[in-house]
Protein backbone atom coordinates (compact mmCIF):
# COMPACT_ATOMS: atom_id res chain seq x y z
CA UNK A 1 0.00 0.00 0.00
CA UNK A 2 0.93 3.40 -0.34
CA UNK A 3 2.39 5.12 2.93
CA UNK A 4 1.39 8.44 1.79
CA UNK A 5 -1.91 7.60 1.31
CA UNK A 6 -4.47 7.84 4.51
CA UNK A 7 -6.01 5.07 6.07
CA UNK A 8 -9.72 5.03 5.38
CA UNK A 9 -12.61 3.66 6.90
CA UNK A 10 -15.81 2.85 5.05
CA UNK A 11 -19.59 2.42 7.34
CA UNK A 12 -21.97 1.00 4.79
CA UNK A 13 -20.57 -1.82 2.54
CA UNK A 14 -24.10 -1.59 0.73
CA UNK A 15 -24.17 -1.45 -2.74
CA UNK A 16 -22.46 1.67 -3.18
CA UNK A 17 -19.84 0.60 -0.37
CA UNK A 18 -18.94 -2.28 -2.46
CA UNK A 19 -18.28 -0.17 -4.99
CA UNK A 20 -16.63 2.84 -3.42
CA UNK A 21 -14.23 0.11 -1.59
CA UNK A 22 -13.62 -1.69 -4.38
CA UNK A 23 -12.40 1.58 -6.30
CA UNK A 24 -10.30 2.55 -3.08
CA UNK A 25 -8.62 -0.60 -2.94
CA UNK A 26 -7.90 -1.11 -6.52
CA UNK A 27 -6.32 3.02 -5.96
CA UNK A 28 -3.50 1.05 -3.33
CA UNK A 29 -5.84 2.78 -0.16
CA UNK A 30 -5.75 0.78 2.93
CA UNK A 31 -9.42 0.64 3.71
CA UNK A 32 -10.99 -0.90 6.93
CA UNK A 33 -14.64 -1.57 6.46
CA UNK A 34 -17.97 -2.02 8.99
CA UNK A 35 -21.11 -2.97 8.27
CA UNK A 36 -24.21 -4.10 10.44
CA UNK A 37 -24.48 -6.80 8.22
CA UNK A 38 -21.88 -9.57 8.43
CA UNK A 39 -22.21 -10.99 4.99
CA UNK A 40 -21.58 -7.62 3.77
CA UNK A 41 -18.03 -7.82 5.49
CA UNK A 42 -17.50 -10.71 3.93
CA UNK A 43 -18.22 -9.27 0.60
CA UNK A 44 -15.83 -6.66 0.97
CA UNK A 45 -12.91 -8.60 2.06
CA UNK A 46 -13.02 -10.67 -1.40
CA UNK A 47 -11.39 -7.38 -2.71
CA UNK A 48 -9.30 -6.35 0.16
CA UNK A 49 -11.23 -4.63 2.79
CA UNK A 50 -10.00 -5.19 6.01
CA UNK A 51 -12.52 -6.04 8.86
CA UNK A 52 -13.55 -3.86 11.91
CA UNK A 53 -15.80 -4.67 14.48
CA UNK A 54 -17.15 -1.46 15.40
CA UNK A 55 -17.62 1.76 13.81
CA UNK A 56 -15.27 2.93 16.87
CA UNK A 57 -12.49 0.53 16.33
CA UNK A 58 -12.82 1.77 12.50
CA UNK A 59 -12.38 5.13 13.39
CA UNK A 60 -9.51 4.29 15.91
CA UNK A 61 -7.80 2.43 13.03
CA UNK A 62 -8.39 5.23 10.54
CA UNK A 63 -7.63 8.52 9.28
CA UNK A 64 -10.67 9.78 7.31
CA UNK A 65 -14.11 7.91 8.28
CA UNK A 66 -16.58 7.61 5.12
CA UNK A 67 -20.06 7.06 5.73
CA UNK A 68 -22.72 5.95 2.85
CA UNK A 69 -25.86 4.36 4.71
CA UNK A 70 -29.25 4.69 3.59
CA UNK A 71 -30.95 7.44 6.39
CA UNK A 72 -30.15 10.70 8.19
CA UNK A 73 -30.93 8.00 11.18
CA UNK A 74 -27.96 5.49 9.59
CA UNK A 75 -26.01 8.25 10.19
CA UNK A 76 -26.88 9.41 13.60
CA UNK A 77 -26.11 6.04 14.92
CA UNK A 78 -23.11 5.25 12.92
CA UNK A 79 -21.14 8.37 14.73
CA UNK A 80 -23.28 8.69 17.94
CA UNK A 81 -24.73 5.55 18.89
CA UNK A 82 -23.27 2.55 20.78
CA UNK A 83 -20.06 1.79 19.50
CA UNK A 84 -20.30 5.15 17.40
CA UNK A 85 -17.90 6.81 15.44
CA UNK A 86 -17.64 9.62 18.24
CA UNK A 87 -16.54 6.95 20.79
CA UNK A 88 -12.83 7.10 19.31
CA UNK A 89 -12.90 10.85 17.35
CA UNK A 90 -10.24 12.99 17.28
CA UNK A 91 -9.42 16.29 16.09
CA UNK A 92 -6.84 14.97 13.92
CA UNK A 93 -9.09 12.41 11.79
CA UNK A 94 -11.93 13.30 9.29
CA UNK A 95 -15.44 12.20 8.69
CA UNK A 96 -17.02 11.96 5.12
CA UNK A 97 -20.42 11.96 4.75
CA UNK A 98 -21.52 10.22 1.52
CA UNK A 99 -24.91 9.51 2.44
CA UNK A 100 -28.18 11.71 1.52
CA UNK A 101 -28.59 13.36 4.60
CA UNK A 102 -30.93 15.50 5.96
CA UNK A 103 -29.78 19.29 5.61
CA UNK A 104 -30.11 20.48 8.77
CA UNK A 105 -29.69 17.39 10.70
CA UNK A 106 -25.95 16.90 8.87
CA UNK A 107 -25.06 20.84 10.12
CA UNK A 108 -25.96 19.54 13.87
CA UNK A 109 -23.86 16.21 14.12
CA UNK A 110 -21.03 18.00 12.52
CA UNK A 111 -21.51 20.85 14.88
CA UNK A 112 -21.98 17.86 17.96
CA UNK A 113 -19.30 16.06 16.75
CA UNK A 114 -16.31 19.15 16.77
CA UNK A 115 -17.78 20.11 19.54
CA UNK A 116 -17.61 16.64 21.76
CA UNK A 117 -13.99 15.86 19.71
CA UNK A 118 -12.64 17.82 17.32
CA UNK A 119 -12.95 15.73 14.71
CA UNK A 120 -14.25 17.92 11.33
CA UNK A 121 -17.08 16.97 9.13
CA UNK A 122 -17.47 17.35 5.27
CA UNK A 123 -20.92 15.90 3.93
CA UNK A 124 -20.41 14.80 0.30
CA UNK A 125 -23.05 13.23 -1.32
CA UNK A 126 -22.77 11.49 -4.83
CA UNK A 127 -24.55 11.19 -8.15
CA UNK A 128 -23.53 7.90 -10.65
CA UNK A 129 -24.70 4.46 -8.58
CA UNK A 130 -22.44 1.76 -8.24
CA UNK A 131 -20.94 1.70 -11.42
CA UNK A 132 -19.49 5.38 -11.44
CA UNK A 133 -17.93 4.49 -7.59
CA UNK A 134 -16.54 1.90 -8.69
CA UNK A 135 -14.68 3.68 -11.70
CA UNK A 136 -14.09 6.76 -9.67
CA UNK A 137 -16.02 8.75 -11.76
CA UNK A 138 -19.22 9.95 -9.96
CA UNK A 139 -19.98 13.28 -9.19
CA UNK A 140 -19.19 14.67 -5.41
CA UNK A 141 -20.76 17.45 -3.95
CA UNK A 142 -19.17 18.61 -0.83
CA UNK A 143 -20.34 20.70 1.86
CA UNK A 144 -17.55 21.55 5.15
CA UNK A 145 -14.16 23.95 6.20
CA UNK A 146 -11.99 24.82 3.70
CA UNK A 147 -9.12 23.20 5.49
CA UNK A 148 -11.14 20.35 5.95
CA UNK A 149 -12.08 20.19 2.08
CA UNK A 150 -8.31 20.93 1.71
CA UNK A 151 -7.26 17.50 3.33
CA UNK A 152 -9.85 15.18 1.46
CA UNK A 153 -9.55 16.97 -1.75
CA UNK A 154 -7.46 13.99 -2.93
CA UNK A 155 -9.22 11.20 -2.04
CA UNK A 156 -12.56 12.70 -3.10
CA UNK A 157 -10.69 13.34 -6.37
CA UNK A 158 -9.52 9.87 -6.44
CA UNK A 159 -13.33 9.16 -6.14
CA UNK A 160 -14.80 11.54 -8.63
CA UNK A 161 -14.79 12.71 -12.30
CA UNK A 162 -16.02 15.91 -10.64
CA UNK A 163 -15.99 16.69 -7.29
CA UNK A 164 -17.04 20.52 -6.47
CA UNK A 165 -16.78 22.54 -3.14
CA UNK A 166 -20.59 24.02 -3.09
CA UNK A 167 -19.92 26.02 0.48
CA UNK A 168 -20.18 25.07 3.94
CA UNK A 169 -21.42 22.26 6.24
CA UNK A 170 -25.36 21.65 4.16
CA UNK A 171 -24.44 22.40 1.19
CA UNK A 172 -23.41 19.07 0.01
CA UNK A 173 -26.99 17.58 0.96
CA UNK A 174 -28.56 20.91 -0.30
CA UNK A 175 -26.57 20.34 -4.37
CA UNK A 176 -27.99 16.95 -3.76
CA UNK A 177 -31.63 17.32 -3.18
CA UNK A 178 -31.17 19.46 -6.59
CA UNK A 179 -29.81 16.71 -8.13
CA UNK A 180 -32.60 14.25 -6.85
CA UNK A 181 -34.99 16.88 -8.48
CA UNK A 182 -33.52 16.70 -11.87
CA UNK A 183 -33.10 12.99 -11.82
CA UNK A 184 -35.63 11.37 -10.15
CA UNK A 185 -38.52 13.55 -11.91
CA UNK A 186 -36.78 12.59 -14.83
CA UNK A 187 -37.24 8.80 -14.32
CA UNK A 188 -41.16 9.41 -14.67
CA UNK A 189 -40.35 11.17 -17.64
CA UNK A 190 -38.60 8.85 -19.34
CA UNK A 191 -40.77 5.98 -18.65
CA UNK A 192 -43.83 8.09 -20.07
CA UNK A 193 -41.84 8.42 -23.18
CA UNK A 194 -41.43 5.04 -23.31
CA UNK A 195 -44.53 3.60 -22.68
CA UNK A 196 -45.90 6.57 -25.55
CA UNK A 197 -43.04 5.29 -27.68
CA UNK A 198 -44.25 1.61 -27.58
CA UNK A 199 -48.09 2.56 -27.56
CA UNK A 200 -47.48 4.73 -30.47
CA UNK A 201 -46.39 1.15 -32.51
CA UNK A 202 -42.96 3.17 -33.71
CA UNK A 203 -39.14 1.55 -32.84
CA UNK A 204 -38.99 2.60 -29.43
CA UNK A 205 -35.09 1.57 -29.23
CA UNK A 206 -34.15 4.02 -31.37
CA UNK A 207 -35.71 6.70 -29.57
CA UNK A 208 -32.10 7.76 -28.18
CA UNK A 209 -30.51 7.70 -31.79
CA UNK A 210 -33.69 9.83 -33.09
CA UNK A 211 -33.57 12.16 -30.06
CA UNK A 212 -30.28 12.45 -28.25
CA UNK A 213 -28.47 14.69 -31.14
CA UNK A 214 -31.72 17.46 -30.25
CA UNK A 215 -32.70 19.42 -26.68
CA UNK A 216 -34.31 16.02 -25.49
CA UNK A 217 -30.61 14.46 -25.27
CA UNK A 218 -29.25 13.68 -22.23
CA UNK A 219 -26.83 11.41 -20.00
CA UNK A 220 -30.40 9.27 -18.60
CA UNK A 221 -32.03 9.05 -22.00
CA UNK A 222 -28.40 7.49 -23.15
CA UNK A 223 -28.05 5.22 -20.17
CA UNK A 224 -31.11 4.82 -18.67
CA UNK A 225 -34.07 4.38 -21.49
CA UNK A 226 -32.19 1.34 -22.49
CA UNK A 227 -32.70 -0.12 -19.58
CA UNK A 228 -36.15 1.06 -18.82
CA UNK A 229 -36.78 -0.80 -22.87
CA UNK A 230 -35.24 -3.75 -21.69
CA UNK A 231 -37.24 -3.90 -18.51
CA UNK A 232 -33.65 -3.95 -16.37
CA UNK A 233 -35.27 -3.26 -13.12
CA UNK A 234 -31.80 -4.61 -10.75
CA UNK A 235 -31.14 -2.42 -8.36
CA UNK A 236 -28.20 0.28 -8.85
CA UNK A 237 -30.37 2.21 -6.10
CA UNK A 238 -33.83 1.29 -4.66
CA UNK A 239 -37.31 2.53 -5.51
CA UNK A 240 -38.20 2.91 -1.70
CA UNK A 241 -34.85 5.22 -1.69
CA UNK A 242 -36.20 7.29 -4.37
CA UNK A 243 -39.64 7.66 -2.88
CA UNK A 244 -37.44 8.46 0.51
CA UNK A 245 -35.80 10.86 -0.98
CA UNK A 246 -38.26 12.79 -3.00
CA UNK A 247 -40.25 13.35 0.63
CA UNK A 248 -36.35 15.03 1.75
CA UNK A 249 -36.77 17.27 -1.21
CA UNK A 250 -40.73 17.96 -0.45
CA UNK A 251 -39.42 18.71 3.50
CA UNK A 252 -36.48 21.23 2.47
CA UNK A 253 -38.59 22.99 -0.35
CA UNK A 254 -41.23 23.74 2.25
CA UNK A 255 -38.32 25.29 4.81
CA UNK A 256 -37.16 27.26 2.02
CA UNK A 257 -40.70 28.11 1.01
CA UNK A 258 -40.28 26.82 -2.75
CA UNK A 259 -43.12 25.07 -4.58
CA UNK A 260 -42.12 21.69 -6.08
CA UNK A 261 -45.11 20.50 -8.11
CA UNK A 262 -43.26 18.12 -10.13
CA UNK A 263 -41.80 16.37 -7.12
CA UNK A 264 -44.40 15.81 -5.44
CA UNK A 265 -46.38 14.23 -8.51
CA UNK A 266 -42.98 12.12 -9.10
CA UNK A 267 -43.56 11.29 -5.20
CA UNK A 268 -46.97 10.00 -5.78
CA UNK A 269 -46.53 7.40 -8.10
CA UNK A 270 -43.52 6.19 -6.17
CA UNK A 271 -45.39 5.88 -3.04
CA UNK A 272 -47.64 4.31 -5.30
CA UNK A 273 -44.70 1.83 -7.22
CA UNK A 274 -43.71 0.92 -3.09
CA UNK A 275 -47.20 0.65 -2.02
CA UNK A 276 -46.99 -2.67 -5.36
CA UNK A 277 -44.32 -4.22 -3.08
CA UNK A 278 -41.96 -2.81 -5.83
CA UNK A 279 -39.51 -1.30 -3.54
CA UNK A 280 -36.52 -2.83 -4.14
CA UNK A 281 -36.38 -2.81 -7.59
CA UNK A 282 -34.38 0.30 -9.22
CA UNK A 283 -35.83 3.40 -9.30
CA UNK A 284 -36.42 3.21 -13.09
CA UNK A 285 -39.09 0.33 -12.13
CA UNK A 286 -41.71 3.36 -12.39
CA UNK A 287 -42.04 2.55 -15.88
CA UNK A 288 -44.35 -0.60 -14.39
CA UNK A 289 -47.03 2.06 -13.28
CA UNK A 290 -47.31 2.91 -17.14
CA UNK A 291 -47.54 -0.38 -18.06
CA UNK A 292 -51.42 -1.74 -18.71
CA UNK A 293 -50.70 -5.38 -17.12
CA UNK A 294 -50.15 -3.62 -13.78
CA UNK A 295 -50.33 0.20 -14.19
CA UNK A 296 -52.01 2.67 -11.91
Amino acid sequence: MNQNKPTIGFIGLGLMGQAFTECLCGLGYTVIGYDLAEEKIAAAAAHGVQAANSAADLTARADMVLVCVTSTDGVQAAVFGPGGVVETASADKLLIDHSTSVVQATKDMAAELRQRTGMGWIDAPVSGGPPAARSGSLAIMAGGAEADIARAAAVLDDLAAQFTHMGPVGAGQVTKMINQVLVLNNYAVLAEALAMAEAGGIDAAKIPEALGAGHAGSNMLASMYPRMLARDFAPAGFARQVLKDLDMVHDLAKSLAVPTPMSAQTANLYRILNSKGHGELDGIAVLKLFDPKDGV
